[in-house]
């Protein structure tokens, strides 16, 4: 039987209790971990992180992202990123938002691009021009 140390409460040598470590599991099962929400509900650790994001400018050149690989432009205002880590189906959630030089723009999902390896969005104005900046940031489960 594996060693087990049981104790109501931590405290470093400074009477603080700040926990460090490179790895926080939880007790049996992938996703177990709960936080402490606002008044007494709880939220699955796991399902509230940000599983991809990116910031790109225009052609889809990244500026910063997380678990993305590849960008491509498919034409004006027409975009798509390959996830490193793909979700486990398309059933994911994804916001995007996207401006240029002088307003913002609406940017959506493009549904027949999107897939659970591929974020795609287009812009409202697609066919008119391109984006000087964009942002994508999606939830889902990863596969």
């Amino acid at each position: 039987m594996p060693s087990q140390i049981k104790v109501d409460e931590i405290k470093n040598v400074a009477g603080q209790y700040e926990i460090k470590t490179d790895t926080f599991k939880g007790q049996a099962t992938a996703g177990s971990i709960t936080v402490q929400g606002e008044g007494t509900a709880t939220t699955n650790l796991q399902q509230g992180l940000a599983k991809a994001w990116l910031f790109a400018g225009s052609d889809a050149a990244l500026q910063d992202s997380f678990n993305i690989s590849t960008p491509t432009d498919h034409g004006t205002g027409d975009y798509s990123y390959t996830l490193t880590n793909p979700f486990s189906n398309d059933d994911y959630s994804l916001t995007a938002t996207a401006s240029s030089t002088d307003q913002r723009r609406n940017a959506t999902e493009n549904g027949t691009r999107s897939l659970a390896g591929t974020l795609a969005v287009e812009t409202s104005d697609a066919g008119s021009m391109d984006n000087t900046a964009h942002n994508i940031t999606a939830h889902g489960d990863l596969a």
